[in-house]
């Protein structure tokens, strides 16, 4: 019998920086083309609407562009996001959708999941933002632990997390648990080491190793979604010397279950979508020889506590 395959599309592309309707367009734009190509799912990076705020790593505070990037973040009940839903449902592709979301002019790391009749099945928040992110994007609450959802269409189930939160192993393992299957590991762009005084932990090398390392752990099929930015872009959002201060960061890539690569690098300067179709099997090969959540764990001897409660601010008292 012929083992079960789906085929996917993993993004790297350049956002049109803080413009939201452009960045729209694009997406919409790469949703039709995802689809034409036979891919089931479609995956974009982290904030890829309306662009990674690279600005934050060299100069954290900026009002005007601050302000910019508040009028141009995703509304998650908006026009915008259902005409994305309605791409998706015309093309009758699942899409995995990196962005950063305006909640009453309160920013938030967002990932939306998508499924191929444009209903929203997930959209949860990054846990914690990473160093100066935390300057303009806030955390999530509970509600954002639940991010493995069955898309259907032989798919699986697909789980979604943002950049350093591969680093966190409560957080991965709580994900595991939920049975994920493909698991969606979205990024902003991601630099060489230079070998200097930056982290090598924050590197394209040291991202792909976590994103790598993560396939290992689930033994999910993992895709690194990575965004690209140039001159462009570095000139829209000032970018000093360090981080973002040249072009490139183009890192996407797909991990098979056991942490192999199967696919080809584009160019970090470029952009592209890499096609692939997956063995589903392999899923099964790697879970026979371990399974973290399943006959591999020891829950008599270790396991995990969470709230997936959403936390709301005003809690009305009945003093009745």
């Amino acid at each position: 019998m012929q083992s079960p395959t789906v085929r996917v599309a993993v993004t790297q592309l350049e956002p049109e920086w803080i413009d939201l309707q452009s960045c729209i367009d694009k997406v919409c734009k790469y949703i039709a083309e995802a689809a034409q190509n036979g891919a089931k799912l479609v995956t974009f990076p982290e904030c890829f609407v309306p662009g990674y705020p690279a600005w934050i790593w060299s100069r954290p505070v900026d009002p005007e562009l601050t302000t910019r990037y508040i009028r141009n973040s995703l509304r998650r009940d908006s026009p915008e996001m259902r005409r994305i839903q309605a791409s998706a449902a015309e093309n009758m592709i699942n899409v995995a959708l990196g962005f950063s979301e305006n909640d009453n002019n309160s920013l938030y790391i967002a990932q939306a999941l998508l499924s191929s009749s444009g209903e929203m099945l997930f959209c949860r928040r990054k846990m914690k933002p990473t160093h100066m992110e935390r300057t303009i994007f806030g955390e999530s609450s509970g509600d954002s632990l639940l991010n493995v959802h069955d898309v259907g269409d032989g798919v699986g189930r697909v789980g979604c997390l943002n950049c350093w939160e591969h680093i966190q192993p409560l957080l991965k393992f709580h994900t595991f648990s939920q049975h994920e299957e493909l698991h969606v590991s979205a990024w902003p762009p991601l630099m060489l080491y230079t070998g200097g005084s930056e982290l090598w932990s924050m590197s394209r090398e040291g991202c792909r190793s976590l994103s790598q390392t993560y396939a290992v752990e689930s033994q999910t099929f993992v895709l690194h979604t990575t965004a690209v930015i140039s001159q462009k872009g570095i000139d829209t959002m000032q970018c000093g010397p360090g981080l973002f201060g040249r072009p490139g960061g183009g890192s996407s890539a797909i991990f098979a279950p056991d942490g192999r690569q199967l696919s080809v690098d584009i160019p970090e300067t470029e952009e592209g979508v890499i096609y692939l179709n997956l063995d589903l099997d392999m899923l099964l090969i790697a879970k026979s020889f371990a399974d973290a959540t399943g006959h591999y764990s020891r829950p008599d001897l270790l396991s995990l506590a969470v709230s997936t409660k959403s936390k709301k601010i005003v809690t009305e008292v009945d003093t009745s």
